[in-house]
């Protein structure tokens, strides 16, 4: 799927902004990948349908702490993932910006890292958002408008992805899971919304996500039946209640 992406002089600009480090995150995931391969039991879904050029917004459910490091890890591309402003103090911070990740203000609307994310999608990279905006159920019941609002302005193709086990049920949305756990990492088929020019309606951006939404909350719910793993606090309807 190729996308028509708009350029850094199109609104909001981003010709002005240094580019991204990355080139540290290359061989960085040449010793995470085969390291996380041994820790779980990992089972990669449909990995042909990941786009292997051009941008793209990569929309998986958040789970736990283990998410971003192992989609950092293990996909067919070097990922720009935006994370909470909150860890990137100290050492810690100082990393995370060499390896091209983006801080995110999330009690604000952050015109900083909306730039940012925006100038890695007309860079023709790809841009790891998670949509439901914080770890939890995983199941997208609720998304923010961040991933529309890019995909709209950009005209990127969205990657549906499912993450299935990275949080134990029961499990602390803080820690990670034990070895030897199942994890299921299960792509979907991208697809686009058409690109808008500004000014963007806001009214506009929340359709668009209403729509993403749908498609999200499907490619989950198809996921967990091919693969029989359910997300933490599934309950099966059938089962009786305790």
């Amino acid at each position: 799927m190729t996308a028509e992406v708009t350029g850094h002089k199109d609104l909001p600009r981003t010709d002005d902004l240094p580019a991204l480090p990355y080139r540290f995150a290359v061989p960085l995931r040449k010793v995470a990948a085969p390291y996380f391969r041994r820790k779980y039991d990992l089972t990669i879904h449909h990995e042909d349908r990941f786009p292997l050029t051009g941008p793209l917004l990569m929309a998986p459910n958040h789970l736990s702490l283990l998410d971003a490091p192992l989609l950092g890890a293990l996909a067919p591309r070097m990922l720009h993932q935006l994370g909470k402003i909150e860890v990137f103090g100290g050492l810690q911070g100082r990393f995370l910006h060499l390896i091209g990740q983006i801080p995110v203000d999330r009690s604000s609307y952050d015109t900083l890292a909306v730039r940012k994310s925006i100038q890695v999608l007309r860079d023709g990279r790809v841009l790891n958002i998670y949509p439901e905006g914080t770890r939890g159920p995983g199941d997208f019941s609720r998304i923010k408008v961040g991933l529309a609002y890019l995909a709209m302005v950009t005209g990127a193709p969205i990657l549906p992805v499912a993450l299935m086990g990275t949080r134990l049920p029961g499990g602390d949305v803080e820690g990670y899971p034990p070895a030897g756990s199942r994890i299921d990492v299960v792509y979907g088929e991208p697809f686009a919304v058409e690109r808008v020019p500004f000014p963007r309606r806001h009214s506009d951006v929340q359709a668009v996500t209403g729509h993403i939404g749908d498609v999200l909350r499907a490619h989950v719910k198809a996921a967990v039946e091919e693969t029989g793993h359910p997300l933490p606090g599934w309950r099966d309807p059938k089962d009786p209640d305790d």
